[in-house]
């Protein structure tokens, strides 16, 4: 027997060296969680484009089914000759999928057409002119659904199916099912009517208005700035006199989700392991709220302030509608009344494209605050 093989005897001990065990490679973690992060915003950036192809296709046909708006507009008033000669010059006698295809091609263009009855405009025009006041009443809306919605919501979680707790919740559920015309028809005879307190209708007074429309350089298109850049206390007054009753009918329809969001994830948060680690520290219990679950709780909150955005510019066209308040809204609802077939898809397109825009923001702000929405 070769001694080498002896079972008694122990192997040589090897003269090669060690394997040195493998080192953990945390600098790619860093990368692994940006190519994750970038991959996300990708895909959510690639979506916005089959969500504003839907809604305007959808718009497209929609308008198309409702009849031709030049027979509309013009039946009972001109000859048939002369109804005919505008429709070809609209282009409303050719294909159907030639008109869809043709509208297509001038969104890519920028070219959104123009109005058929507001001065013969483009859409460009209206969106730029009508926009800002769009865009301030949704500002002064969502400081109402902040500073009302998400106060009362942590109010009720801290007194869960108390007296506060059920006063809360029926609020937030009267205000979000409440439709908005109703909410500002109550508004404006209760502040308007019976205390005089505040104004009843549009952007600002007359004489304010014609100043801050023509007078101020730049034009901003916002009343709020153009007054605080005219430098006249008595006109920003006035303009935040003029935003609170529009600014109050769509915030609290607002307010009343960000109410239930708030409520229900903060009494999740209170049952987490976390929180009931730092009672057992002796913490008290207002700086539990405050610092370990208040915090948590506002990431759906934040989350959901897409699908808002959205409500509100929906909301919106009742309530410019309701205080002649002169945004989008208030035109769109004029030019649906004259089948204005331009315009409201132009209107509409530009809502979706605003809307698309806000949902893929919020995304990434919320894929910043927790990373688990990135994979």
């Amino acid at each position: 027997m070769n001694p080498s093989n002896r079972p008694d005897q122990a192997p040589a001990a090897s003269t090669a060296p060690a394997a040195s065990p493998p080192k953990l490679t945390r600098e790619r973690k860093p990368a692994s969680r940006r190519s994750a992060l970038a991959r996300y915003l990708a895909v959510r950036l690639v979506l916005i484009i089959p969500t504003v192809w839907i809604l305007v296709t959808v718009v497209f046909f929609l308008m198309r089914l409702t009849g031709d708006p030049i027979t509309a507009m013009l039946g009972g008033k001109a000859s048939p000759e002369e109804i005919a000669r505008r429709r070809h010059e609209a282009g409303y006698d050719r294909p159907l999928l030639v008109q869809y295809g043709d509208y297509l091609l001038g969104i890519l263009r920028g070219d959104f057409g123009r109005s058929m009855t507001n001065g013969n405009y483009t859409i460009g025009h209206i969106l730029a002119t009508y926009g800002p006041a769009t865009v301030e009443l949704v500002f002064w809306a969502l400081i109402v659904a902040f500073a009302v919605g998400i106060p009362l919501g942590r109010l009720a979680a801290r007194h869960y199916n108390r007296l506060a707790d059920v006063s809360i919740r029926t609020f937030a559920i009267l205000f979000y099912a409440a439709p908005v015309f109703f909410v500002a028809l109550v508004l404006k005879l209760i502040f308007s009517q019976w205390l005089g307190w505040l104004p009843i209708s549009g952007r600002a007074s007359t004489r304010v208005a014609v100043v801050l429309d023509s007078k101020v350089d730049p034009d901003t298109g916002v009343y709020i700035l153009n007054a605080i850049l005219y430098g006249d206390f008595s006109y920003i007054l006035d303009v935040l006199q003029h935003a609170v009753l529009p600014g109050l009918t769509l915030g609290l329809l607002t307010a009343g989700v960000f109410i239930r969001l708030v409520r229900i994830n903060l009494l999740q948060t209170l049952r987490a392991d976390y929180v009931m680690a730092a009672r057992a520290r002796g913490v008290p219990e207002g700086a539990v709220v405050r610092k370990h679950a208040f915090r948590n709780a506002l990431i759906p909150v934040v989350t959901v302030m897409g699908m808002q955005i959205a409500l509100m510019l929906a909301g919106a066209i009742l309530t410019e509608t309701s205080f002649e308040w002169q945004g989008l809204g208030f035109w769109l609802a004029k030019y649906l009344t004259a089948r204005d077939f331009v315009a409201v898809q132009g209107i509409v397109a530009a809502i979706a494209v605003i809307v698309a825009a806000a949902s893929f923001v919020i995304d990434a702000v919320n894929a910043f605050i927790d990373p688990r929405v990135r994979y």
